[in-house]
């Protein structure tokens, strides 16, 4: 499918629709620092064939959407739940199932939090609680630290940043499994060669995430399923544990061996469940 160029103000969005839009609508929100291609295309279209109509985007610093110069991002995070109303809109989608992955998760809870009629399900992905709370969460992994702590980048050289952005994932992959290194690679480069200005990442550290003002998420009344891996480093599974206890009668599916993110070993399993939690009627 092509990409369209989405117009919220000033800002740019780039999305991209796989399906009939007759078809009940799947919204994909990515974590942040990273674009729509990290919905990697064969599971956009394996939901698709299986009548769904999905839509990836690009977050604001990432892809071909809107570039702000790197440490001064013009907006805070919660604009980016607004852009993806905006993105609905665009095509005239009134409510969706919105699928989100870690900081992507947090968005997809704001948007049924503060929009509810405009949110059909859940489906929150290697994410945390996004309204603060009482909840004794467990620290990312040692390496997950270290590599926070000691990473350097050159973001005015395209090698450097790919390094980093390839060792990054590999952490973020988990220690359970072998890493696909040829895969992320390519995917690496296309994100990097596709990116306005990929210096603008560094924009996505600097928000505020959004967690002061919303109401709680025990007010959330849409069907939620809550994914994680066993071996997620950024976000242990307390903290998909604490999400899913959090949403009123959200259910719990932990993916052995699965690290954070979302990569083709899980591809089918989340098209799995995606489809079972989407499908007419009450999730199975």
């Amino acid at each position: 499918m092509a990409e369209r160029m989405i117009e919220v103000g000033d800002v740019q969005l780039c999305a991209e629709a796989f399906g009939d839009p007759a078809d009940p609508a799947v919204l994909l929100v990515m974590g942040l620092g990273a674009s729509m291609l990290w919905w990697d295309e064969a599971l956009c279209r394996s939901l698709a064939d299986a009548g769904r109509f999905v839509i990836r985007y690009d977050h604001r610093d990432t892809g071909l959407s809107t570039a702000y110069p790197p440490g001064r991002p013009g907006y805070f995070g919660g604009h980016l739940a607004d852009d993806a109303i905006a993105v609905l809109d665009a095509p005239d989608i009134l409510a969706a199932h919105v699928v989100g992955v870690s900081a992507g998760g947090g968005v997809a809870q704001l948007l049924a939090l503060d929009h509810p009629d405009r949110v059909r399900s859940l489906v929150l992905i290697s994410s945390s609680p996004a309204t603060p709370g009482d909840r004794d969460l467990p620290a990312p992994t040692p390496a997950f630290r270290t590599l926070a702590a000691t990473a350097s980048v050159d973001w005015a050289d395209p090698a450097s940043v790919v390094a980093y952005q390839l060792e990054f994932t590999r952490v973020l992959a988990g220690q359970d499994r072998p890493f696909d290194e040829a895969y992320h690679r390519e995917l690496v480069e296309r994100d990097v060669a596709r990116a306005r200005d990929p210096a603008a990442l560094q924009n996505h550290d600097l928000l505020d995430g959004g967690r002061s003002g919303h109401p709680p998420l025990t007010t959330i009344a849409v069907p939620t399923l809550v994914v994680h891996g066993t071996a997620d480093p950024m976000f242990p599974p307390g903290h998909g544990e604490a999400l899913a206890g959090a949403i009123p009668g959200a259910r719990l599916l932990l993916l052995d061996g699965m690290g954070h993110g979302v990569v083709p070993a899980d591809h089918d399993a989340l098209a799995t469940a995606i489809l079972a939690h989407t499908a007419p009627g009450p999730p199975e």
